[in-house]
């Protein structure tokens, strides 16, 4: 689903608040979520999930799968997310 599908579904369900308004609260959203990933908080949204930055450690002799040849991968940041118990049960109904 994209942000303009998104923003549609918000229109239709509130149509007194403007398409501006729907697009600044949706993008103050997910600046919130970035910023709190960026500073490696985990952010919790009840009923949905938690996201949360998981760092991954560097590896010194990994392999390429392709030419065998041995490489080092840097440590590095992933976003994760966990789905709360609501979430999972919707889904498998």
């Amino acid at each position: 689903m994209s942000k303009i599908e998104i923003l549609k579904i918000l229109k239709n369900k509130h149509p007194e608040i403007t398409n501006k308004q729907l697009e600044k609260i949706f993008d103050i959203f997910i600046e919130s979520i970035s910023q709190n990933l960026l500073d490696k908080n985990s952010l919790e949204i009840r009923s949905f999930g938690t996201f949360f930055v998981k760092e991954i450690k560097e590896k010194k002799q990994a392999r390429n799968p392709k030419t065998g040849e041995i490489i080092y991968i840097p440590k590095r940041n992933k976003i994760r997310f966990r789905a709360s118990k609501k979430l999972k049960e919707i889904i498998n109904k």
